[in-house]
Order: C-alpha cells, then sequence, then structure tokens
C-alpha cells in the first residue's frame, strides 16, 4: 500500500458533522454552559464516562438532542453479553447516534446488533491513549495494528456499524477490510500534543480523513483553546477545505 493512498471517505455524511466534539467535563451544568458557547460551530457531541456520574446524563442527552444536535453515548459497555444487551436495549430509543461497546467476544457483539435498532454501534478496537509497550505489558505479542485489523474484521463480520480506532490504523483497515462500515477517530491534535497529554497515537485533522476516518473526535484542542468556538471553527473550515477540494 502506498503511503499517499488517500481513503478520503464518500459516504454522504454532512460535513459539518464530522467534526464531534468530545464533551468531557464533570457536571451537566458546565456542559451546558460549553455547548451554548459553541453554538453552531458544533452539530456532534460525545458524551463519556465522566458526565454520566454527574447524574443528569440522559437529560443532557434528551435536551442536545431537542437542540437538533446528534449524540454519541460513550460509555464503552463490557460486560456479559445479557447484560449488554439489555443495556443497548433501553439505549436505543433515547435518540443517539453512536455507542459503543468492547469486544468481550462473540456472543456480547451478536446480542448487541440484535437489539440495536437504529442506534450505530462503535467497537473500541485499541484506546487512543495506549502504545506498543502498553499493549505488551498487558500480554499481547501481536502489534498494535494488527490487533485492531482483527477486532475490527470480527465486529464488521458480525454486523457491528463501524469501529473506533487511531487514525494511524485506518489506512491498513480501509486496504483489507473496505469503506463500508464506519471509522471514528479520537486522538486527534491540530495542534503540537503536550506532554501532559495522554493520548499516544495521535494524527491531525488531515491525515485522520486522508487515511480514511469518517469522524473525528476532538477534545481538549477546543475545550481548552482560550476561544473553544473559534478553535471548532477552524477544524470545520479545515475539515470543508479537504472534502470540497476532492468533491
Amino acid at each position: 500500500m502506498s503511503q499517499h493512498r488517500s481513503y478520503l471517505s464518500e459516504k454522504h455524511i454532512p460535513i459539518r458533522d464530522r467534526l464531534i466534539f468530545a464533551l468531557d467535563v464533570p457536571t451537566t451544568a458546565e456542559a451546558r454552559k460549553l455547548i451554548e458557547s459553541l453554538d453552531d460551530s458544533v452539530n456532534f457531541y460525545k458524551l463519556g464516562l465522566e458526565l454520566f456520574m454527574d447524574g443528569d446524563y440522559f437529560s443532557l442527552v434528551d435536551w442536545l438532542i431537542k437542540q437538533d444536535k446528534k449524540v454519541f453515548v460513550d460509555l464503552k459497555f463490557f460486560d456479559v453479553a445479557e447484560t449488554v444487551r439489555r443495556a443497548v436495549s433501553r439505549l436505543k430509543n433515547v435518540g443517539a447516534t453512536f455507542a459503543t461497546v468492547h469486544p468481550v467476544n462473540d456472543d456480547m457483539l451478536r446480542a448487541v446488533v440484535e437489539e440495536k435498532g437504529d442506534l450505530k454501534i462503535l467497537v473500541v478496537t485499541v484506546l487512543t491513549s495506549l502504545s506498543q509497550d502498553d499493549m505488551r505489558d498487558l500480554g499481547f505479542t501481536c502489534s498494535v495494528e494488527d490487533l485492531v485489523l482483527s477486532r475490527a474484521k470480527r465486529a464488521i463480520e458480525l454486523g457491528c456499524d463501524g469501529v473506533i480506532s487511531s487514525g494511524l490504523e485506518v489506512p491498513k483497515l480501509r486496504e483489507h477490510l473496505g469503506s463500508r462500515f464506519l471509522v471514528v477517530s479520537p486522538g486527534i491534535r491540530p495542534v503540537e500534543n503536550r506532554p501532559i497529554d495522554d493520548q499516544k497515537r495521535v494524527v491531525d485533522v488531515n491525515q485522520a480523513f486522508l487515511n480514511g476516518a469518517d469522524y473525528i473526535v476532538v477534545g481538549r484542542p477546543i475545550r481548552n483553546a482560550p476561544n473553544p468556538r473559534e478553535a471548532a471553527e477552524n477544524i470545520q473550515e479545515t475539515i470543508a477545505t479537504l472534502f470540497q477540494a476532492t468533491a
């Protein structure tokens, strides 16, 4: 595979929906304030475990959907098949677009697929906070790239809608598995990655999409910017320029 080959997504996704903002703040009050400040610079929000612990998670999900925003429920379900099936059964009716699961085993993934309805299920391949050394410490002898490919292949074969993958591994996914499934790439750093950052396998906005991502997830580079709305708009402009140039 040529290192210069482009796998730019051709799926019919609104350009401004391709940016997903990671709403990683401790309270729903802070989340609402940030959402209001971002206004129309962000259409798609990812809500994770930190917000879930605030206790008003699904009220925020409902509020976002009523604001015509899309919601990514990033709770990374990891449990026995029946437990995850029941969780997805309850989640599928709240109006979220995406939800994440860890690939515990085939039975769990089959149960989720049977229950998901219109909810799109994304399988976490390997967290972008893990390096090759981390994987070795966890007992994996294969490369990160090979593990991502193996998990993605099984998830797609079992009927999941897509995967979460660092942009670094997406070209291999597209080369071997094609373009029909969704790839959402976190670990996006449009600016220099700082030593205090826990993301280890990162790419910039352009490279993520050229490698084959359909969506990117961006958190701190927007949230910690002097002007978060301006930072989000700058990323939106980068995305629009990339996709319009190839239209």
